[in-house]
């Protein structure tokens, strides 16, 4: 059995019990408490980081499916100034312009992505492996988990096996083209293995540290899963 058939059938997917934009608020706070830690043990004991997902064909691709949902505000940025800054436990902390992030290799993918809310949509995504950006910054050993702040305040977390899968993308193209600001323009996470909530848009800082501090994510200080696999 799949992994995403494993956790469909029974019943602990991402999007099944705990998230209480469902309609059951109280109900899904109270299953969320009790059940999201073995939710997670299993997510993680499923989870090929190596393994790709099946992607689609260019002619599957639903350029009118893919919702801009805001956390609060778009910011505004100005891609001359932009700078990846890439810290924490790392060896060579960097500092990346954009410039710098096109001239490394490229990775294209056409996969779907799987809104919280009971939407998806089949994108395709290019850009660079969030892998290799991790890899120039030279992790530390006892690196476990990576944070991603963003220009408009957003905050996120991941394991960090999830962010070395090669369908995780720093993407700054949808579809062909280049990425449109109300989808994370300059550079926002894409991924085929994690629910929408995860992927950040307007990334500005990556972060590698060796424990979760008591913030996981805004979402998820709100009660929504951690790992949120599919």
């Amino acid at each position: 059995m799949q992994r995403r058939d494993f956790l469909k059938a029974a019943g602990i997917s991402s999007s099944g019990l705990i998230l209480s934009s469902c309609g059951v608020p109280i109900f899904a706070d109270i299953v969320g408490a009790v059940s999201e830690p073995f939710n997670q043990q299993v997510e993680e004991l499923l989870f090929k980081p190596q393994t790709p997902v099946p992607e689609f064909a260019a002619s599957q691709i639903e350029p009118g499916q893919l919702i801009v949902n805001t956390f609060g505000f778009t910011p505004e940025i100005d891609p001359t100034q932009f700078r990846l800054i890439i810290d924490g436990e790392v060896n060579q902390p960097l500092s990346l312009s954009l410039a710098d992030i096109h001239k490394l290799p490229m990775t294209s993918m056409i996969i779907r992505h799987v809104c919280v809310e009971g939407w998806a949509a089949i994108v395709q995504w290019g850009g660079v492996r969030l892998r290799d950006l991790i890899q120039l910054a030279q992790p530390k050993s006892g690196v476990q988990y990576v944070y991603f702040q963003s220009a408009d305040r957003y905050s996120e977390s991941w394991d960090l096996r999830s962010c070395l899968h090669p369908q995780t993308l720093m993407a700054y193209q949808k579809n062909g083209q280049p990425l449109a600001i109300e989808n994370g323009a300059p550079l926002r996470l894409a991924s085929a293995i994690k629910l929408g909530y995860k992927q950040s848009k307007w990334v500005t800082r990556i972060t590698l540290v060796n424990q979760l501090g008591r913030s996981r994510g805004y979402w998820e200080d709100q009660g929504y899963e951690w790992f949120a696999g599919l």
